[in-house]
């Protein structure tokens, strides 16, 4: 365990350093200044000038990076031309509303995904088993910001159920506001004892939340499926269903257990590409998360802010890939941690 923590933490360093010098690159080669974002169209020559040294880009690009890389190290991630606050504050606050609908997402991507996994692998070939595998390919082909219009239309506009934007209502922020104190609106509501801001929250968070659910789920349903038809054929399934055991302890007890090797790693890359699958959605439903704040930072090149979310983003997905590799072993006795 320690060697293979140190060749991934190595890895993973090896990958960040390359996300770092992407980046920086691509920030200087797009044709604008930071300075004239940071002041407006309409600042002085001098005064650009006064921000260009202030940001260091009047050095070379070679000393940029090795400062850009030293402020790294220093937890200093730059000050958003936007709003003229730390990327780290602005980040860190919105952290808690997009890792609250991404958990949310995959908590259900997971037990629908393999719930139909193991429904389709048990009628194999029947219509329920094309109905899930179509159902699955139309999760993995719909765009996420064209399913969210349609929740929007159909399920609020025509249903009249669940909300349509935010993570509360604006109303209840004025009359009975929540107390904040992990930024998770279902934590803190349940910590709190607000049952009213409790209810609010969960309802603002449906439509999002299946929006970017519906890609895991149809991953999740197909490796889950495959993987059932796999271990459904083996001798020991044979003997189990020899001993007269009920095929609902064959496929949910026995079975799944060994399907869930292979959806582990599936969930587990589906969970890091949610985390920029987050963007489409919450600009769609106007959530407060990181996505929103980094689709407003790409139309208002604020280099700072792009560069600390796709920082960002890299990390989280090779934080992912450890985890998983990690659950795996644990899960199947057979993998060795290499």
């Amino acid at each position: 365990m320690p060697r293979f923590l140190l060749r991934r933490a190595g890895t993973a360093l090896l990958v960040m350093l390359g996300t770092t010098f992407v980046t920086f690159l691509l920030a200087r080669v797009v044709p604008a200044n930071p300075a004239v974002s940071y002041l407006g169209p309409k600042a002085r020559p001098d005064e650009i000038a006064r921000i260009e040294a202030q940001l260091g880009l009047d050095q070379p690009l070679p000393y940029q990076y090795g400062r850009y890389l030293w402020d790294l190290l220093r937890g200093d991630w730059g000050t958003s031309i936007g709003t003229k606050l730390p990327v780290t504050d602005e980040m860190f606050g919105r952290l808690p509303a997009t890792l609250e609908l991404l958990l949310i997402a995959m908590l259900l991507a997971c037990l629908i995904g393999v719930a139909l996994g193991v429904v389709a692998a048990a009628r194999q070939n029947r219509f329920l088993d094309h109905l899930i595998r179509l159902l699955a390919i139309g999760g993995v082909s719909v765009p996420a910001f064209w399913l969210g219009l349609l929740l929007q239309v159909f399920v609020f506009g025509g249903l009249g159920l669940f909300e349509l934007t935010g993570r509360l209502d604006p109303d209840l922020e004025f009359t009975d506001p929540l107390r904040e104190i992990t930024g998770f609106h279902l934590v803190d509501a349940l910590l709190t004892g607000h049952l009213t801001a409790l209810s609010d929250a969960a309802a603002h968070l449906v439509l999002p939340a299946l929006t970017l659910a519906a890609y895991p789920i149809g991953v999740i349903a197909r490796m889950t499926r495959a993987s059932m038809l796999e271990i459904l054929a083996a001798d020991h399934i044979r003997a189990a269903r020899a001993y007269g055991l009920r095929e609902r302890i064959v496929h949910w007890r026995i079975a799944l257990r060994g399907a869930l090797p292979p959806t582990t790693t599936v969930a587990g890359l589906t969970l890091a590409y949610s985390l920029t699958g987050t963007f489409f959605v919450e600009v769609v439903f106007n959530w407060p998360g990181l996505g929103l704040f980094a689709s407003t930072a790409l139309l208002n090149m604020d280099y700072p802010v792009i560069m600390g979310i796709t920082l960002f983003g890299a990390a989280g997905y090779v934080l992912v890939n450890l985890i998983v590799d990690l659950v795996q072993a644990r899960l199947d006795p057979r993998v060795r941690l290499s």
